[in-house]
């Protein structure tokens, strides 16, 4: 007869660590079932917590004491990072190891696949990993004149909270643009506006590294000849100053002339101008092996047609181009559109071995419906990478095609196979749901990206085939 294993008894008020949920919580439960999800603390550890919010069914605490810890805990690299007052709130993970925080984001990518899609991968990726630390070049900096404190801060928010954390460095971002936080707080204390700008947008490229100063009123001569002498002064961090009156529509270039911002995918012979307010991948080093991995994955060949959906800049449409025999780019933004069409004319120019023919539009892809998707043509295969909100109506609008057959006009038929990069794995699964069960695909493979180290940001990847007809 097999014995019961007893629970272990710990002291009143002792928590023991289950989980992480998606926002790098510890996850324990009382002995009464009600779940408590703790900030700060890890899997497999013996906490004490202070709860500071209390629902039916579950509480809300901060971790107050480790009383046995995990193997996993590391200690943070930045002194910014933790639970005291003033603490930044860039980074959830630094307390945990990279490899282990790698695992509880393939643990929460398999877990919303199954739980919201009822999807399961046949094959795990191994998981897409870079540098650890100095890894992001795009980053948006709150400024304000703290006048309590008497000096301009820099930085990103605190944990939790509406105000600018006392940072002095930060270590996710390259050395070089750490090492101008200090500076750029000296600056901005220094001008005129110091009460009219409240934010310092940053995107690096290969030798740049532009800044875009938000400046709510003009700013006068003397407050532009600080920021040119500034840049003079870094001009070994590459520092280029576009100024932001209004929306994003109004960025400009402060000086013409000078490097041009830009990124390069060097196994495609790929050079990717843009301007610091389009969207590129925060992670350039990640970037580049993700458009490698999707493309092997695709298996494009030279007789093929590729849809790139949600193209943006042409991340993946060019890379594709070098690869397929026709290429279809489609993107929501008119002014990203244009930008596809320059970057593929620039990179068409003068190379040895032509890009395939490729051509973009400007669609909602929120408002995909079956006919547009016939009228947008046959592929062999599809690349998807949409924004946070996922690609429900594409999905929705295969899946009607798969289900009605004779809304299939003009011979049109469906992709043999996708690969959709997604940045939500809750909008993943949800659109996986909709093409396993109901658009005729199985899913392949799904794995992981780590395109934000130490935070609870999960970035995956999935393959869908499409599977033979019943007989």
């Amino acid at each position: 007869m097999t014995e019961k294993a007893v629970p272990p008894v710990h002291p009143e008020g002792w928590l023991e660590i289950e989980s992480l949920d998606i926002e790098a919580q510890g996850v324990a439960r009382r002995p009464d079932g009600k779940v408590v999800f703790i900030d700060g603390a890890l899997p497999g550890e013996l906490v004490t917590a202070n709860v500071h919010r209390k629902k039916n069914n579950w509480e809300q605490a901060s971790l107050v004491q480790v009383h046995r810890e995990s193997a996993q805990r590391v200690r943070p690299r930045c002194p910014h990072f933790g639970l005291h007052e003033g603490a930044c709130g860039g980074c959830k993970m630094q307390h945990l190891h990279p490899a282990s925080q790698v695992a509880i984001k393939q643990r929460v990518l398999e877990d919303n696949l199954w739980h919201l899609g009822k999807v399961k991968a046949n094959t795990v990726l191994p998981a897409i990993q870079g540098p650890d630390w100095g890894y992001r070049w795009r980053a948006r900096f709150s400024v304000r004149n703290v006048r309590k404190k008497g000096t301009v801060l820099v930085g990103f928010h605190e944990r939790k909270s509406r105000y600018v954390a006392d940072i002095r460095e930060c270590h996710v971002v390259p050395k070089h643009v750490s090492d101008l936080l200090l500076p750029l707080r000296t600056l901005i204390g220094s001008m005129e506006a110091i009460e009219t700008c409240p934010q310092i947008e940053l995107a690096c490229g290969e030798g740049v590294t532009a800044l875009v100063l938000r400046h709510l009123e003009p700013l006068s001569p003397g407050d532009q000849e600080k920021l040119r002498v500034f840049a003079r002064e870094h001009a070994d961090a590459g520092v280029q100053w576009w100024l932001q009156p209004k929306g994003p529509d109004t960025v400009r270039l402060m000086e013409e002339g000078g490097t041009e911002l830009h990124y390069t995918l060097p196994e495609f012979g790929i050079r990717m101008p843009f301007r610091p307010t389009d969207f590129t991948q925060v992670n350039p080093h990640i970037n580049r092996v993700l458009v490698d991995r999707a493309l092997r994955l695709l298996e494009v060949q030279r007789s093929e047609r590729v849809i790139d959906w949600f193209c943006g800049l042409g991340n993946f449409t060019l890379p594709l181009a070098t690869r397929a025999g026709e290429v279809l780019g489609i993107e929501g933004s008119e002014t990203l559109v244009a930008r596809s069409r320059e970057n593929y004319a620039y990179n068409q120019a003068g190379r040895a071995e032509p890009l395939a023919t490729t051509h973009f539009e400007a669609r909602n892809l929120f408002e995909m419906t079956p006919p547009q998707l016939v009228a947008d043509g046959a592929a062999d295969r599809w690349l998807v990478d949409p924004p946070r909100e996922g690609a429900f109506a594409l999905a929705k609008a295969l899946a009607d095609l798969h289900q009605d057959p004779a809304l299939r006009t003009g011979g049109w038929t469906p992709p043999r196979r996708i690969v959709y990069v997604s940045c939500n794995p809750a909008t993943l699964a949800r659109d996986a749901g909709l093409l396993v069960h109901q658009a005729g695909y199985a899913c392949s493979a799904a794995g992981v990206v780590n395109m934000f180290p130490h935070t609870a940001h999960v970035e995956s990847m999935a393959v869908f085939d499409l599977l033979p007809p019943a007989p």
